[in-house]
Formats: structure tokens, C-alpha cells, sequence
């Protein structure tokens, strides 16, 4: 969304405002309110964040919107599967979701569009043989599409005993490494959050040299689609952490498919590797001595 708003921006199609978040990384409905002008044309915001698990306030966001005629638009894909999602009372437009979040094929994606209070029109996203009446030319892949509305349909037969399943092993996984080391802080709302999204970040402890000493578990630092930069997370950095702490944050995605057992094994892993990489640290040791890091003055070589 930030990229696409950018791009638009670049080309001169629009002026974007970016709003704040909190602490947690939730939008604040009162800060769309003050931000919308006579200009305003579309209020774009994300269902639940994909590096903390925040869910933002759509709906009230939406009802900003609707009383203002203005558009709206939300970037779903997080929630679409795992938390329920109406696009009526959440006063939503537009709402873009993809299929490999939920099991589904790769290659995949669905865009919501409101045909009647208001009804919603779109440019064409190539120009062709005017296939999905007009907003998209080209054959469509039956298969891939197929396997969507598959996927879709488990979710909903499978989400409310699957919410439930994840919420319980996240909230074991952060309450024994929590418990276990200190100086651990939760990135993210503490309960209005994706039930399998655990964000941790762990002072004194390089992110990367953790994933590496756990590579046996599929973990990430920061979000997959900013893996290929050593700058930090700008979804952290917006929050408030400071550049180490979030350099040294780890995400821990929970899914369909994960057992007590590995639940177990990953809260003793981390719990090893943290204390292990920490005993290795002179900041760590500095820092249980009673120095003040931040006041120390650091020699240039």
C-alpha cells in the first residue's frame, strides 16, 4: 500500500496523507476524521498488520468514511480466513485479499468491489479483451481460482475452532518465553491481534543471529517483504521502538498445521538461544552491571 501510494504520488496522480499509529500500531479513527478534506477521494487502510498482528478499527473507520462519501478501501489479506470479516458492517469499497494467506494457490488474489450504495467503479488494470467487465483483460486461471474458493470455504467452516486453537498456543508461546527472559517486549496490540501472529523483540540480541541459531524453525525478522534490508522495520519504528530493539525482534507466525509439540520445542529453543547469545554480549553484560548505555560515550575507530 505505502509503495503504491508513493508511485502515485511520484507520477503527480495524487496527494497521499500517511497517518500515525499508536503504541500498537493501531490507526486512530479520530485521525482519519482530522484528516479527510474536501479533496479526500479514498481512505485506504489495513485489516490487521502483518509483522505485529494489530487489527485495526475498520469498522469505525468505515462508518467515517460512508458519512463523508468517501471511498473506502482495506487491505484484508492478513485477516480474510482468520478473523471474521463483513465488508457491510465494516462500511467497506474496495477490499483486495489473497489466496496464499489462507492455504490457498500462489498466483491468486481477489478484489472486493461494491456494486450498490455506492456502486463502485474502477479503471481497467490492463487494456485487452475487457474479461471481468473491463477491469481486467486476460484469461482467467479457472484452477488457481478454484483452489481460492476452496480455501475460502475450509476457513469458514474451520475458523472458529482454528482462531481458538491458534489464540491459545500464541498466548503459551509469549507467556513462557516472556516469563523465562527478561527484558522480552510484545510489538503489538496485547489482545486485539491476529490469534497466529506473536512479534517478540529481545534486547540485547541480534535478530539475525537468532534466526540463525534456530534454523530449524521457520521464523522471520521483520516482515518478508522487507527481508532483503539490514534497515529496521519501519512497522516498528512507527511504533516507537528504538532502532536496536527492533533490530532485534523476531515474528513468530502460528498456522493450521502446528502442534503443542513444536509449541513446546520452540519456547525451549529460544529460551537456549537467547540466553546463550546474551551471555555472549558485553551490551548485555554492561547493562546487568548497571551502566546506562545510552550515556556511554563511544569511541570512533
Amino acid at each position: 500500500m505505502l509503495d503504491t501510494a508513493k508511485s502515485l504520488e511520484a507520477k503527480g496522480l495524487a496527494t497521499v496523507t500517511y497517518l500515525p499509529v499508536d503504541k500498537y500500531g493501531m490507526v486512530n479513527p479520530q485521525d482519519v476524521q482530522n484528516a479527510i478534506t474536501d479533496k479526500t477521494i479514498l481512505i485506504s487502510v489495513m485489516l490487521a498488520n502483518n509483522e505485529i498482528g494489530t487489527i485495526n478499527p475498520v469498522a469505525e473507520i468505515g462508518k467515517i468514511a460512508k458519512a463523508k462519501g468517501i471511498l473506502f478501501h482495506c487491505d484484508a489479506t492478513q485477516g480474510v480466513g482468520k478473523i471474521p470479516v463483513d465488508v457491510q458492517a465494516m462500511g467497506i469499497d474496495l477490499m483486495s485479499f489473497s489466496a496464499h494467506k489462507i492455504y490457498g494457490p500462489k498466483g491468486v488474489g481477489a478484489l472486493y468491489v461494491r456494486k450498490r450504495n455506492p456502486r463502485v467503479r474502477i479503471a481497467a488494470q490492463m487494456d485487452g479483451g475487457g474479461h471481468e467487465r473491463g477491469m481486467r483483460s486476460g484469461t482467467l486461471p479457472v484452477p488457481l481460482i478454484v483452489g481460492f474458493g476452496k480455501a475460502c470455504e475450509l476457513c469458514e467452516q474451520e475458523m472458529t475452532t482454528e482462531t481458538t486453537r491458534l489464540a491459545k498456543m500464541r498466548d503459551r508461546l509469549q507467556a513462557d518465553i516472556m516469563a523465562a527472559l527478561e527484558e522480552s517486549y510484545l510489538n503489538g496490540h496485547p489482545t486485539n491481534r491476529l490469534p497466529g501472529n506473536l512479534n517478540i523483540s529481545f534486547a540485547y540480541v541480534e535478530g539475525e543471529s537468532l534466526l540463525m541459531g534456530m534454523k530449524d524453525i521457520a521464523l522471520s525478522s521483520g516482515s518478508a517483504c522487507t527481508s532483503a534490508t539490514l534497515e529496521p522495520s519501519y512497522v516498528l519504528r512507527a511504533l516507537g521502538v528504538g532502532t536496536e530493539l527492533a533490530h532485534s525482534s523476531i515474528r513468530f507466525g502460528l498456522g493450521r498445521f502446528n502442534t503443542d509439540d513444536e509449541i513446546d520445542y520452540t519456547i525451549k529453543k529460544v529460551i537456549e538461544i537467547v540466553t546463550k547469545l546474551r551471555e555472549m554480549s558485553p551490551l548485555y553484560e554492561m547493562a546487568k552491571e548497571g551502566v546506562d548505555l545510552k550515556s556511554v560515550q563511544w569511541a570512533a575507530h
